[in-house]
């Protein structure tokens, strides 16, 4: 793992966590929407009772409809990216270039992962003119899943003891 390493004792890691915490609200809030759509698609849920669910959602809008929830979810996840391409990985390949093959990795994951997110985008397209048509929505938050799961895990493994002596100016 380049550049990665456990953090030294005294080592401030509160930024590698913070990481940590917004991955995992990422995670919490994917778990829920693919939830919400398994019920609605296999009419174990209906489009209120999914309201009712969404709305108890910390990233949400005011429009409570599922479409609504997953264009907040993929604008939060593209922002997200988008800030640690523009801010953190620069400020990170300038600290530590050892960590450059990782950044050039999570950088190419990002744009992998903003297809999907268009792919996401296009299937609530066709859901909202077709509520019966849900497979191309499950499929498409099944796909951002897999690619996001394993996306936010590589840069966790990556990243956060770098963040570490980075935020500790060490």
């Amino acid at each position: 793992m380049p550049g990665a390493r456990a953090a030294r004792p005294g080592e401030d890691v509160s930024a590698g966590h913070h990481l940590v915490e917004v991955h995992d609200h990422l995670r919490d809030e994917l778990e829920r929407l693919r939830e919400l759509v398994v019920q609605v698609a296999g009419g174990t849920l209906t489009a209120s009772a999914a309201r009712s669910h969404i709305a108890t959602m910390t990233l949400r809008q005011n429009n409570w409809s599922l479409g609504a929830h997953c264009a907040a979810y993929c604008r939060f996840v593209t922002l997200h990216h988008t800030t640690e391409d523009q801010q953190l990985f620069p400020q990170l390949r300038r600290f530590d270039p050892r960590l450059a093959p990782v950044l050039d990795r999570l950088s190419e994951e990002h744009l992998v992962i903003h297809d999907v997110l268009e792919r996401v985008d296009r299937a609530l397209v066709a859901f909202v003119a077709d509520p019966e048509g849900t497979a191309e929505l499950r499929g498409a938050v099944d796909l951002l899943a897999e690619a996001l799961l394993s996306h936010l895990s590589y840069e966790e493994d990556e990243l956060v003891a770098p963040l570490g002596r980075f935020m500790g100016g060490g």
